[in-house]
């Protein structure tokens, strides 16, 4: 009889065998129902970026920062593309391709040591998410107290905290998942509805504001926010990292089977990754769409007002995106709808930075990351229960979610560096060459590298007070 053990590797996407070997799809039509990493994604993405960080910067800049908008959710996602690549060829997930990159300071390479510093700031931005979540709860229906009232907002995210724990807990995640995405696609379509619907209202916005969105300048008070903005919309670096984790457990590496060299493998490995890069196509449309909408509706309702969403104001405060072009009776539509959106986010991170946070502990002997998955699946729920916790607390002691949310967008954007660092590491050395993208990908790869190589560099010398324009 079979052990546990046995038992979970026989089916462990991140065991390749051959006998898990599956032929690609062809077309659009056939790999429909093979897709589904990219919808994660988008369930974490139209989040905190789109609802918190885009707005506010659009509140703060105006339209003249529009460009920003559309260049972050676009520069990233060949990175994106080409470390998932690698994923489905090696059958690993990204940490543990960080981790071979030279130099190294003991069991970790100097990209994982950058990345223990990201995930440490993301205490900060997700502990702002759950603070979203648990105010606009607070508002809809306050608990011992007004609805911004110290006792509401503490006891909502409690509660929120207690529920992601027994929602995710046994990674049955992807019931959650579809509920929460759905809601997003809704509240992303009214949104879209309703910036295309501005130019009929007091706070219209023409042909001129969006010309001058194209100026690719950055005024000087609102460079914090664009640094912030461009890290954390699209797929920033956390998203780029633990999409190769979906990417496995999807199938795709193990539906390739290890690299034998044969020509056989090289079709499976061709076209189970033009699967994936349909399915990285679908989130960008996704995602993009719902960025412009957030942003246009900041920089035609808010800038014009003077009003920027900070503090436990927040969610009124945006709010105020649908108050004041169709009236009071859309504030409890948009409370809603902001509870999916941030919430969508939470549940999704949390699966997704266990399995990150599992995985450096496997990068530094804890366990193999390979052959126990029984380990691993261990380590992954003592994560779920963790960090919920620890974002709840963050909140409770700060309280300043957007500030709390940017500080992680700068922090991402730093990182971002060193992903794609990996990214031309890891092509040079584990990719065969056979599988290298073509022409129009390699150029398009090259273009996202220099861009956010140059904006790494810019964003260093603000940190450092030494900005350069």
């Amino acid at each position: 009889m079979a052990s546990p053990a046995d038992s979970a590797a026989k089916q462990d996407p991140y065991t390749l065998t051959a006998d898990g070997i599956k032929e690609p799809p062809v077309g659009w039509k056939a790999s429909l129902r093979y897709l589904g990493p990219g919808l994660i994604l988008s369930a974490s993405i139209v989040g905190s970026g789109e609802l918190i960080a885009t707005t506010a910067l659009g509140a703060e800049a105006g339209f003249v920062i529009l460009w920003m908008v559309i260049v972050s959710t676009l520069v990233k996602v060949a990175v994106q593309v080409e470390l998932a690549r690698w994923t489905i060829v090696t059958g690993n997930p990204a940490l543990t391709g960080f981790n071979k990159v030279p130099p190294k300071l003991g069991r970790l390479s100097w990209v994982n040591i950058l990345w223990i510093v990201l995930a440490l700031s993301k205490f900060l931005q997700f502990g702002g998410i759950v603070g979203g979540v648990a105010v606009a709860c607070s508002i809809l229906l306050p608990i011992g107290g007004g609805p911004l009232s110290t006792v509401s907002v503490t006891i909502w995210t409690i509660f929120l905290v207690v529920l992601s724990i027994v929602l995710l807990y046994k990674n049955s995640y992807r019931l959650i998942e579809r509920g929460a995405f759905a809601l997003v696609v809704i509240f992303v379509f009214i949104t879209i509805i309703i910036a295309l619907g501005l130019p009929l209202t007091p706070f219209a916005y023409g042909l001129d504001d969006v010309l001058s969105g194209m100026t690719f300048l950055i005024p000087v008070g609102a460079v914090g926010a664009a640094v912030a903005m461009f890290g954390i919309t699209g797929v920033g670096a956390d998203e780029i990292t633990y999409y190769t984790y979906w990417c496995v457990e999807k199938g795709y590496a193990r539906w390739v089977g290890p690299n034998d060299g044969s020509e056989e493998w090289e079709r499976r490995a061709k076209g189970w990754i033009r699967v994936m890069y349909k399915d990285a196509i679908i989130s960008w449309i996704i995602y993009t769409f719902g960025t412009l909408a957030f942003f246009i509706m900041g920089a035609s309702v808010l800038h014009p007002q003077g009003l920027a969403p900070e503090g436990n104001e927040m969610i009124t405060t945006l709010s105020r995106m649908y108050t004041d072009t169709l009236g009071e009776w859309v504030s409890i539509g948009f409370l809603i709808g902001a509870v999916a959106v941030l919430g969508s986010t939470m549940w999704a991170a949390i699966p997704s930075w266990s399995r990150m946070y599992a995985n450096i502990l496997a990068t530094m002997g804890v366990f193999d990351w390979h052959t126990e998955p029984v380990k691993r699946l261990k380590w992954i729920r003592i994560f779920t229960v963790a960090m919920p916790i620890i974002w709840g607390i963050a909140f409770l002691v700060l309280q300043v979610p957007v500030l709390m949310v940017q500080i992680g967008g700068v922090v991402t954007g730093i990182f971002l560096v060193a992903v794609v660092i990996t990214v031309w590491y890891l092509r040079k050395t584990e990719v065969d060459p056979r599988l290298y993208g073509g022409k129009w990908f390699n150029t398009a790869l090259l273009i996202s590298s220099i861009a956010i190589g140059l904006l790494g560099i810019y964003t260093l010398l603000n940190v450092f007070g030494l900005s350069i324009g």
